[in-house]
């Protein structure tokens, strides 16, 4: 499964960015948050660019920042709702390795604050448990691979990515 970059999906509270960056440290790879892309590109906040556009104005953007990036061997952590732009994720699932960092829905609301402060995309009256049911087959659709992060260690998660990618 050797692609050249490795593409971390999941729930937000997932540990993309944390695992990202010591993953891309342990492979040597370059690591870039895709959230950080989208501020530097639009120069704002994720929550000022949802204010200002609305949520599914937020995924386009999210998309076409997605969509573009032509990166190798690096280590991307996604957005949460990176998985609802599908021109992105058909992208990076011919870039690189697409991993989904799987958690209970038990331990990404205890692992989250504020969801607007977090620029997390929630619909008007839907909550957490909606997102993260709706979420799910997206991230196991696209996902190449799936690890379990329940009880895991960010050692035990990177290592377990890491021989596995290798493979």
């Amino acid at each position: 499964m050797n692609r050249q970059n490795v593409i971390l999906i999941g729930m937000p509270g997932s540990g993309k960015s944390t695992v990202g960056v010591v993953l891309a440290k342990n492979m040597g790879y370059h690591f870039i948050d895709s959230d950080i892309l989208i501020q530097d590109q639009y120069g704002k906040l994720l929550h000022e660019i949802i204010e200002e556009r609305g949520i599914e104005g937020f995924w386009k953007v999210e998309n076409d920042v997605n969509a573009s990036v032509q990166e190798e061997r690096c280590v991307l952590a996604t957005g949460g709702s990176a998985v609802y732009g599908a021109e992105a994720m058909e992208h990076l699932q011919k870039i690189g390795t697409v991993v989904y960092l799987q958690l209970s829905f038990e331990s990404i609301k205890e692992r989250l604050g504020d969801l607007n402060k977090r620029g997390v995309t929630v619909k008007e009256g839907q909550t957490l448990k909606d997102l993260y049911e709706e979420r799910i087959p997206l991230y196991e659709r696209y996902a190449h691979l799936t690890i379990d992060c329940e009880k895991a260690s960010i050692r035990d998660i990177v290592a377990k990515i890491a021989e596995m990618i290798q493979k």
